[in-house]
């Protein structure tokens, strides 16, 4: 037997990753333990469940792999430091501390972590990292591969090809151009968190026009034909500054970045739009350039900007590859799974054998309770429940519940890895309702009104109600309704800016954005078997096959772990019922619950 644990840490979403003889064990964010999202610290807690998940100690290891090399890092910066100096003097005085003390000195940080290994501590490259999670994982035994981020140590982006065991970077984009920090810019100069409001910013972009398309194109972005790009540095302030953008690119901009407390403007909406239209254009770019050099007719993707699901969906449309496979946990979190992914091959395999639908396990590879172990949790809080010996059973009362307009949490089985809920950390509803997008948004999520939710559709039903043709079981494609679902609101065309999410768009207007796309998860008979049998029960009763999925936290938090984190989330919010395990909760029969405020306090608007 051959264990090799993986590490990612130190920049944002920390996390532990377990390969097995090649096949992935477990995989777990650290905020997931800590509830501090998106968690940069030493994956700690992570390490210890994936070991304690294994039944293994740090002595049985016969490998840790960190996702990046931490010297060629740190000659990044000193000499973006030089570069810019001395205008980047507080930027440096702010990072050189951690440096000095931790990042610097990986392998004795692990070996403090884990006493007794013996093993090497090795490490691989980010987007080395990035490419290995992509490929390895994927159902293909050739592919091209390309990873699109921030930056690792001096990439931005790279492609190269993977066949069989063999994988191998060709080309890369190196800092300071970089799509990944383009729009992260964008989403510091719209009043979002960077590294964590990415997303709001996609979801913001169909509610304007791309005004500043040409803007940018003119002055900030050059476009190439060999997919990079080039950014004008005097635009930005991320080499030597504490800020993302430049007063430069605010005076291009008609005013200063948007506070994150201030209304949204049509401005934010057009500015949103404007960096997503570019954003597609560019990975469109990177697309066709590697399609040419490779001829491959699969590709794998990764790097945080791989889970730009609306970019990724006019990739599979337009783009010259006819499929791809996106790694679930594509930001840096997934960089720990990839990392032991290439030491396996690299050093340990005989070969490599693509698994069908692919080895990812659905992406539920963290923490589980059994129902025994849940319900003591919940019986120490004074849970009140009614236990269902058959699972069918209890489907079906979810079903009548949601079917009802009632929204319901659901806790069962292992937790995923990656940002999503994929139907084991859930919060469930019904589609048809048009008042619930704001109803979950406003009153469960505590989230701006504007964010759009996503469907999740039985697999074999999703021609019916989307554009897509092939499975999209990791929630990372973005495709239009189809057009006999849409429905005409006459109050549509009184609607301006974010209030056009009260219009009803289509049958399923919960899950339909105002541009009539949705982010589609679907569910097969393998993967996620009882929440396959959710979703049939509300489809008997409805004819409907889709539901509301969103992930089960309010704004700030990470996804619920615990049993108990997932009954404080439901009573301190508006959900109707909760599932944990063989159990379900109603909201009228619960005893009260101190602690609300303090709870809603805890975590920070992201």
């Amino acid at each position: 037997m051959t264990a090799i644990l993986g590490i990612s840490c130190f920049y944002h979403d920390s996390a532990a990753a377990l390969v097995r003889d090649g096949d992935i064990v477990a995989a777990v964010q650290e905020e997931r333990f800590t509830r501090v999202k998106h968690d940069s610290g030493f994956p700690r807690h992570a390490v210890a469940w994936c070991l304690e998940h294994a039944g293994l100690a740090p002595a049985d290891l016969d490998a840790v792999v960190f996702y990046e090399k931490p010297l060629l890092k740190f000659d990044r910066l000193l000499e973006t430091y030089l570069a810019y100096a001395p205008r980047g003097f507080r930027s440096f005085l702010k990072a050189m501390p951690q440096w000095l003390r931790t990042k610097l000195f990986i392998p004795q940080t692990i070996a403090r972590h884990l006493p007794g290994l013996c093993g090497p501590v090795l490490m691989t490259g980010h987007h080395e990292a990035h490419a290995a999670s992509a490929f390895y994982p994927s159902p293909f035994a050739e592919a091209a591969v390309l990873t699109v981020d921030g930056v690792g140590e001096w990439s931005t982006a790279a492609w190269g090809v993977g066949r069989g065991r063999e994988l191998s970077l060709r080309q890369e984009l190196r800092f300071p151009h970089s799509l990944g920090l383009l729009y992260s810019a964008v989403t510091y100069f719209t009043g979002f968190r960077v590294n964590s409001g990415e997303y709001k910013v996609m979801g913001l972009a169909p509610y304007g026009e791309p005004r500043y398309l040409d803007l940018l194109l003119d002055h900030v972005v050059e476009l190439r034909d060999d997919g990079s790009l080039w950014l004008d540095q005097d635009y930005f302030d991320y080499c030597a500054g504490l800020t993302m953008t430049s007063d430069r690119f605010a005076a291009l901009m008609g005013g200063p970045p948007r506070r994150s407390e201030d209304p949204l403007t049509q401005r934010e909406m057009d500015l949103a739009a404007s960096v997503q239209r570019l954003t597609e254009m560019a990975l469109l770019n990177m697309a066709r350039y590697v399609h040419a050099q490779t001829g491959l007719r699969h590709l794998c993707l990764a790097g945080g900007v791989a889970l730009n699901c609306v970019a990724n969906g006019r990739l599979l449309r337009e783009g010259p590859f006819t499929d791809l496979w996106i790694q679930p946990a594509a930001g840096d979190a997934g960089g720990a799974l990839g990392a032991a992914l290439r030491v396996w091959y690299a050093r340990y395999a005989d070969g490599r054998a693509p698994q069908r639908p692919d080895a990812q396990h659905g992406s539920y590879l963290g923490p589980a309770w059994d129902d025994d172990a849940a319900w003591a949790e919940l019986a120490a809080l004074g849970a009140v429940g009614e236990r269902f010996a058959d699972e069918a059973a209890l489907c079906n009362a979810v079903a009548d519940l949601l079917a009802a307009g009632k929204v319901v949490g659901h806790h069962h089985g292992r937790l995923e890895f990656g940002p999503r809920a994929l139907g084991h950390r859930s919060i469930l509803g019904d589609p048809r309702d048009p008042a619930m997008q704001r109803t979950m948004n406003l009153k469960i999520k505590f989230r701006e009104s504007f964010r759009p939710f996503a469907p999740a559709v039985l697999a074999e039903e999703a021609g019916a109600w989307f554009e897509l043709d092939r499975p999209s079981p990791y929630m990372l494609l973005v495709a239009p309704v189809r057009r006999e679902r849409w429905r005409d609101d006459p109050a549509a065309a009184r609607l301006a800016g974010v209030e056009r999410v009260n219009a009803v768009r289509s049958e399923i207007p919960a899950v339909t954005h105002v541009d009539h796309s949705a982010r589609i998860q679907t569910v097969d008979r393998e993967g996620s078997p009882r929440f396959r049998r959710i979703l049939e029960a509300f489809r008997e009763r409805t004819g409907c096959p889709v539901l509301v999925n969103t992930s089960f936290n309010i704004r700030g938090e990470p996804i619920v772990n615990t049993p108990a984190e997932a009954y404080r989330c439901f009573m301190f919010t508006d959900m109707d019922a909760l599932v944990v395990g063989d159990r379900l909760l109603l909201k009228e029969r619960q005893p009260p619950l101190p602690g609300a405020e303090e709870y809603k306090r805890r975590f920070k608007p992201d």
